[in-house]
């Protein structure tokens, strides 16, 4: 059996994969008291070592032994002061350490989607059920103001009853900024699986869980040419999906309409939008955790702009792991990995209904996550001293 952890404690956290998005996790643990950061480990150890100094070097608070440690992966799983993983690897290898965390009797909590597929996402589930041990998974965002104020406004019935939604990704394509963009565009990549986690996951949030799904899906090119960095100007090849839409069918009886697309410049239309009897919600991208939300009622004149009224205040990535720590033995994770798992079996199951044009039912459910009142997790000596450069 795994360690207990839970509400009221703090836990102590070993990162495994010290890529680009580690910094961010890093700022949000300079700021909560309920993570406590004492290891990190990477298969390239120069990275790691250059995370820990820069950590140790920035932060006067770590580990009981005076910082934060770079190690091996194995000794990070090894280690008995690490309570919970946070997995930031690529999504190829998330069920690898996932379960490799789960057999050492570590909870864990990691970067989306849980895994590069749902048979994979679901021996994870499997494991960590039998070994006692709990599993949460990114996207954090819907924790923060901006999707639980536009949740809080549903709940209170300022849009009347829920009818549909749309949400709306589009860009020309991530090979316009990022130097090594191949992955987006092999089978695995594309835009629903990088960016739906978020969508999709807010619509979780937002209506509730999804129970069939119809889509369609193209390519409009065969090829990409990277536009920046050292392989500026190489063309790479196009193997799977860049356009996918359809319509998410939730048990609750709304109808959502998803597009998201490498292959469109540009869209006036709000990153999500909420229509009900009484009014409509535009409501925040959710691939951050403020911004604003706007309704406009039945028979109103104009948009109104809501107050923020739920979720954790100036959140940031990793804001999960407090929220875990914070959830008592038994209650539901709001982020956690049976929603991550509906999510991903969403998401797979509107590919499967593009490639074959029929209505596909989703099997799993997840409950809707409980909602967050407005909160301030922030410790009050780290965070008057504002963010810091955490991460490599």
């Amino acid at each position: 059996m795994g360690k207990p952890v839970g509400a009221g404690n703090s836990i102590a956290v070993g990162i495994v994969g010290c890529g680009k998005i580690v910094g961010q996790y890093l700022e949000s643990f300079r700021r909560l008291e309920d993570v406590r950061l004492v290891a990190v480990a990477d298969l390239d150890a120069a990275r790691a070592q250059a995370v820990a100094d820069e950590w140790n070097a920035s932060v006067s608070v770590g580990a009981d032994d005076g910082g934060v440690r770079a190690v091996s992966v194995d000794e990070l799983l090894a280690a008995p002061d690490v309570d919970l993983v946070l997995n930031l690897t690529i999504p190829a290898a998330h069920a690898e350490i996932a379960l490799a965390a789960i057999a050492a009797g570590k909870a864990v909590y990691g970067e989306k989607p849980l895994a590069a597929t749902t048979a994979e996402a679901r021996q994870v589930l499997d494991a960590a059920r039998e070994a006692g041990v709990v599993v949460g998974c990114a996207p954090d965002t819907v924790l923060g103001t901006g999707i639980q104020t536009a949740r809080k406004a549903i709940d209170d019935g300022l849009i009347g009853a829920p009818v549909a939604a749309t949400a709306t990704m589009v860009t020309p394509g991530h090979e316009r900024w990022h130097p090594n963009p191949d992955f987006y565009y092999v089978p695995g990549g594309g835009p629903l699986l990088d960016m739906g986690p978020y969508y999709v996951t807010a619509l979780v949030t937002l209506l509730g869980p999804v129970v069939s799904v119809i889509g369609a899906a193209s390519h409009t090119r065969s090829e990409r040419v990277i536009g920046s960095g050292p392989r500026a100007g190489e063309h790479i090849p196009v193997t799977t999906d860049t356009h996918v839409t359809g319509v998410l069918v939730h048990e609750s009886g709304a109808l959502s309409t998803l597009v998201m697309s490498f292959d469109s410049v540009a869209t006036h239309s709000a990153n999500i939008e909420v229509h009900g009897s009484l009014g409509t919600l535009a409501v925040p991208d959710p691939n951050v955790f403020d911004g604003d939300t706007r309704l406009f009622r039945l028979g109103g004149e104009e948009w109104e702009t809501l107050p923020v009224s739920a979720g954790y205040v100036g959140s940031g990535r990793g804001y999960g792991i407090a929220d875990l720590a914070r959830t008592a033995q038994g209650e539901e994770l709001r982020a956690s990995g049976a929603l991550a798992f509906h999510v991903l079996e969403v998401m797979e199951s509107l590919l499967d209904s593009a490639h074959s044009g029929v209505s596909v039912a989703v099997a799993s459910r997840a409950e809707r996550p409980g909602a967050v009142p407005l909160t301030d997790l922030a410790r009050a000596d780290l965070a008057a001293a504002g963010p810091g450069q955490l991460g490599a």
